[in-house]
């Protein structure tokens, strides 16, 4: 009998030492800027709406967490609370028709997804809200497999071309080039030439699909200058993975210097497929051979 009382009572010691050590692990872990950020690829000044994405999902998890450890808290608690005891015969008793704890189990998770889309459809509202006299405009024009982008206010252009990924050193400088002054509100007008495409910079936290004979909107304001990476997160064909692009947030000054670079005019709606151009040699000797 003593023999059991002491394997019960190091059990018990032993469960108490995981829980606190769980918990200890999951509160560092809170604290780390990771963890602040959802473990998300962006920065929270990284444009206007970062931060508003950010808290979003943050909080969400946050919730989702809450309802969980209360959930598997009450489920654990009935396990043992209404456990089959050593000396038990036969069913415990059964219980039914609690109109109260049915009325619980309706209104709480109503009212929890009431709040959810409430939150979710304000921030929704104010990320896609379209300015009414934005500082830039951009036609982004995707194409197999590459980018075009009209600088609208400027009439200016730049055309991309497919570079092929053949892990050589410099390929990423020879992607197409997406400028923004940092500070300024940009209106990204996206459209496709030929087949369907999306619009993904990470670093953005901002993703919006091309579709043929459609035009879709993205509104932000860059706050950070860097360079950010963006890609086609929609498969558009065979070498969908290489139509990359880079972003370039950039002072209004540097800005006004790079457009003096690029070509008057815009980019028409000619088809603009490019899976080999002839400027950028092709080193991949599968796609050579074919």
């Amino acid at each position: 009998m003593i023999s059991q009382d002491r394997t019960s009572s190091k059990r018990v010691r032993i469960a108490k030492i995981s829980s606190l050590s769980l918990a200890g692990a999951l509160l560092l872990t809170g604290c780390s800027a990771e963890a602040q950020k959802g473990w998300l690829p962006a920065d929270r000044d990284n444009t206007n709406h970062t931060g508003i994405i950010t808290d979003l999902w943050v909080n969400s998890w946050i919730a989702a967490l809450v309802v969980g450890i209360i959930t598997w808290g009450l489920i654990i608690w009935c396990m043992v609370a209404y456990r089959r005891r050593k000396n038990d015969t036969g069913y415990p008793r059964q219980l039914s028709y609690n109109l109260p704890l049915e009325i619980f189990y309706l209104t709480i998770p109503l009212f929890m997804v009431l709040v959810f889309f409430y939150f979710t459809e304000r921030d929704i509202a104010t990320i896609d809200a379209r300015q009414e006299n934005p500082d830039v405009i951009i036609d982004v024009q995707g194409k197999q497999w590459s980018w075009d982008f009209n600088y609208v206010n400027e009439d200016k252009y730049s055309t991309g071309v497919q570079v092929s990924l053949n892990g050589e050193e410099g390929v990423p400088e020879r992607l197409p080039t997406l400028y923004l002054p940092v500070n300024r509100s940009v209106e990204l007008q996206l459209n496709s030439r030929d087949v369907q495409h999306s619009f993904f910079v990470p670093a953005f936290l901002q993703k919006r699909d091309l579709y043929p004979g459609r035009t879709n909107y993205i509104n932000l304001t860059p706050t950070k200058e860097g360079v950010f990476a963006g890609k086609c997160a929609e498969l558009c064909g065979q070498y969908h993975s290489e139509m990359l692009f880079n972003v370039e947030v950039v002072s209004q000054e540097e800005f006004d210097a790079q457009m003096a670079l690029l070509e008057d005019g815009q980019v028409g709606d000619d088809y603009g497929r490019d899976s080999s151009p002839a400027d950028v040699p092709d080193t991949d000797p599968a796609r050579s051979s074919s």
